[in-house]
């Protein structure tokens, strides 16, 4: 009996993603504050595949002196879950990237060249403060973009600086900023402004990826709430990017 299963009895309930993949997640393990073992890790893969997603691009915080993931640590988690998946014949693809905290030690590793891990077509997964936005923003976007990258922020409808007005939101677009939303927004599951939000910049358009920002089987849980609301539906008709992630 699968995950879905012993939660509501039939598996024909589940309302399915409407993308194929997700690419924002905390499931490799022992890397940040997501999985902490490769059985929990995998247990979260069967439930995304119950789920309907084909693709799961994983990306574990780089964050100043909380998590100081490299690439190649990355990498290797991924190639552990990447050979379970084979083992246990599983149906998914497996990648990764990384959620980059917008901090001195990101700056310094742009500058000196280091390797950002990037995914599609050259984009990177940013995040910030939630109370406040960093003084220099606009610089490190014009400067990621003049280099070639694509910058996703991750869940704009959390943080807290951005609720002075919904033209924040709008400049911050309108100067190539993607906006990745996460799923639970659309139940409260954050706060009641941040689904508000979440439900402005649907209404607007303005939402480019969709992220379960899966951390544990908490999340996954609540996704089936989201999955059955009505801004879910009309989330369907945007332009979302996800599936071309396949």
């Amino acid at each position: 009996m699968g995950f879905w299963d012993k939660i509501f009895g039939e598996k024909n309930q589940i309302s399915t993603s409407c993308v194929k993949v997700d690419m924002h997640s905390h499931i490799l393990p022992n890397l940040d504050d997501g999985s902490d073992s490769v059985e929990e890790s995998m247990a979260l893969i069967q439930q995304m595949i119950d789920l309907g997603y084909e693709k799961l691009i994983m990306t574990p915080h780089i964050m100043g002196d909380f998590y100081k993931n490299t690439p190649e640590g990355i990498r290797e988690k991924l190639q552990i879950l990447r050979k379970e998946v084979i083992d246990r014949k599983l149906d998914i693809t497996l990648d990764c990237a990384s959620e980059y905290y917008l901090d001195e030690g990101f700056v310094d590793k742009f500058e000196n060249g280091t390797e950002l891990l990037t995914f599609g077509d050259n984009y990177i997964l940013i995040e910030t403060s939630y109370m406040n936005r960093p003084h220099n923003f606009n610089d490190i976007i014009f400067r990621l973009k003049s280099s070639g990258y694509k910058p996703i922020l991750a869940h704009p409808e959390r943080y807290t600086y951005l609720y002075q007005g919904f033209e924040l939101f709008e400049e911050m677009y309108d100067r190539g900023v993607l906006f990745q939303i996460n799923l639970n927004s659309l139940t409260g599951y954050y706060s009641g402004i941040a689904k508000k939000y979440t439900e402005k910049l649907i209404d607007k358009k303005m939402v480019d990826f969709i992220g379960t920002d899966c951390h544990a089987e908490k999340h996954l849980r609540t996704l089936q709430k989201a999955m059955n609301t009505k801004y879910y539906k009309k989330l369907q008709d945007l332009n979302l990017l996800n599936d071309s992630l396949l």
